[in-house]
C-alpha cells in the first residue's frame, strides 16, 4: 500500500509530478543554487542544467564562470577552473548532493524513493517534504516546491551533517533536443584529473 494513500490530494499531486517528469526524455532549466553549512561561508552559484534519460546531467555554471559538473550515467566529473582540476567519481559512490536530482529524469516514483511524505500549501504552490527510503544515501531529507502545473520549482536537500543545498529552477523546457556528447566529459587543456575526493 502507498505511504500516502490516506491523503487523496497528496496522491493526486504526486501522480501529476511523476507523470510530467516520467514522460520527458530530456529537460533543461536555469538554476540558482544556495549552499550553507555551519562554520563555512555561504555559497551562491547558478547556471544551466540539462538532463537526459537515463541519468545523465550537465551543470554549466555561469557563476562561477567555467565550473562544470557532468554525469555520463556511470561517472560524475566536477571541473573547477580556479585550480584547473577535474575530479572523477563513480556515481554509485558519490556523496555529492546534486546526484539526487538525476531522479527527475529516471523513473520518478515518490513512494519508491521516499518515506514520510507530507505536503503543505505554500501560496499557490505545494511544499512536499520527504525522507529517503534508505539510510545509505548522503542526505536525510528532501523538500520539493511544486507549482500548480506540476513543475518542480525548488528542491532543497539536507545532509546528515546539516549542510543544505537549495536549488531554484526557472525557464523549464521539456524535451529540448540535447546531443548525447553534451554528457561526455572532456578534460580542458592542461587540467589535472584526479579520482574520487583526492
Amino acid at each position: 500500500m502507498s505511504a500516502y494513500a490516506a491523503d487523496p490530494q497528496l496522491t493526486s499531486l504526486l501522480a501529476s509530478v511523476e507523470a510530467r517528469y516520467n514522460r520527458a526524455k530530456t529537460l533543461e532549466v536555469v538554476f540558482q543554487e544556495q549552499y550553507t553549512r555551519q562554520g563555512e561561508p555561504h555559497r551562491a552559484e547558478g547556471g544551466r542544467l540539462q538532463l537526459r534519460k537515463p541519468g545523465r546531467m550537465r551543470w554549466d555554471y555561469t557563476q562561477p564562470a567555467g565550473k562544470l559538473f557532468v554525469c555520463d550515467g556511470k561517472y560524475l566529473y566536477l571541473y573547477t577552473p580556479a585550480d584547473n582540476r577535474a575530479q572523477r567519481m563513480k556515481l554509485k559512490e558519490t556523496d555529492d548532493m546534486r546526484a539526487p536530482l538525476a531522479f527527475l529524469l529516471g523513473k520518478l516514483h515518490f513512494d519508491r524513493e521516499f518515506r514520510n511524505l507530507q505536503a503543505d500549501r505554500a501560496g499557490t504552490d505545494w511544499r512536499i517534504k520527504a525522507e529517503p527510503k534508505t539510510d545509505d544515501l548522503p542526505y536525510k531529507a528532501v523538500e520539493f516546491v511544486v507549482a500548480q502545473d506540476g513543475r518542480i520549482a525548488e528542491v532543497k536537500v539536507t545532509s546528515y551533517d546539516q549542510a543544505v543545498l537549495d536549488f531554484h529552477f526557472a525557464q523549464e523546457k521539456m524535451d529540448p533536443p540535447l546531443a548525447g556528447d553534451l554528457f561526455a566529459f572532456r578534460l580542458p587543456p592542461g587540467a589535472k584529473l584526479t579520482e574520487g575526493d583526492q
